[in-house]
């Protein structure tokens, strides 16, 4: 029975590091830029400078009105996808002590998706400014912003090193999706999730199956 136990042991330990994979978040625009979710906040990253970025969202009415749900939105952080409109908060902690010694200008901009693929920049366009702050050095390393998010849909927070003149290399794009569920997971992932505990209770399955089978021929 002690080897049948090990050989369960295992095959649950592979079944659980595969959900594992499968709930590790990240969004990948493109191969220059990247957001993944870290301890504190979400780590944004091009080639050339990173910033750890955190979303808090005001949602629209008054206190008297609010949800228990718009209540806890209040003191959540997010990344990229946020559930309501409302007003939004966001920080970004700077990496690097160069980029405490750089003016960094931000623009706030509705987008609309021309593509099919929402994971991609370049299916992107611009067609409302919603804010902009004026370059500015950032001592403390804290680059706060706000802006109101009046209605669901695509948005981006563009970091610009050096200013309005910044190239496209010391330009940052923090893309954000509002009205959707936060916590929901990819069609993909869900199918992924769902053939690995497929997989493994069928090893699981046969694994027992065989040592049961061998155990009454003895």
């Amino acid at each position: 029975m002690k080897s049948l136990y090990s050989v369960l042991r295992t095959l649950l330990l592979i079944s659980m590091l595969l959900l594992t994979a499968c709930n590790s978040p990240g969004d990948n625009d493109n191969p220059s830029q990247v957001m993944t979710k870290a301890t504190v906040g979400c780590l944004v990253a091009t080639d050339f400078f990173a910033v750890y970025f955190s979303a808090y969202i005001k949602p629209e009415g008054d206190n008297i009105k609010m949800t228990v749900q718009d209540k806890k939105a209040l003191f959540r952080s997010y990344c990229k996808d946020m559930p309501t409109t409302g007003t939004a908060f966001f920080t970004a902690d700077l990496v690097g002590s160069e980029l405490r010694e750089t003016p960094i200008s931000i623009r706030i901009v509705e987008q609309e998706l021309t593509g099919d693929d929402d994971s991609k920049a370049e299916n992107f366009k611009d067609i409302r400014t919603i804010s902009e702050v004026p370059g500015k050095l950032y001592p403390r390393g804290v680059v706060e912003a706000q802006a109101k998010l009046d209605k669901n849909g695509y948005y981006a927070i563009y970091l610009m090193v050096g200013g309005e003149a910044a190239t496209d290399e010391d330009r940052l794009r923090i893309p954000l999706h509002v009205g959707v569920d936060p916590d929901a997971k990819p069609i993909r992932t869900r199918i992924v999730m769902g053939v690995g505990i497929t997989l493994g209770l069928a090893l699981i399955g046969f694994v027992a199956f065989r040592f049961m089978r061998r155990r009454n021929n003895l």
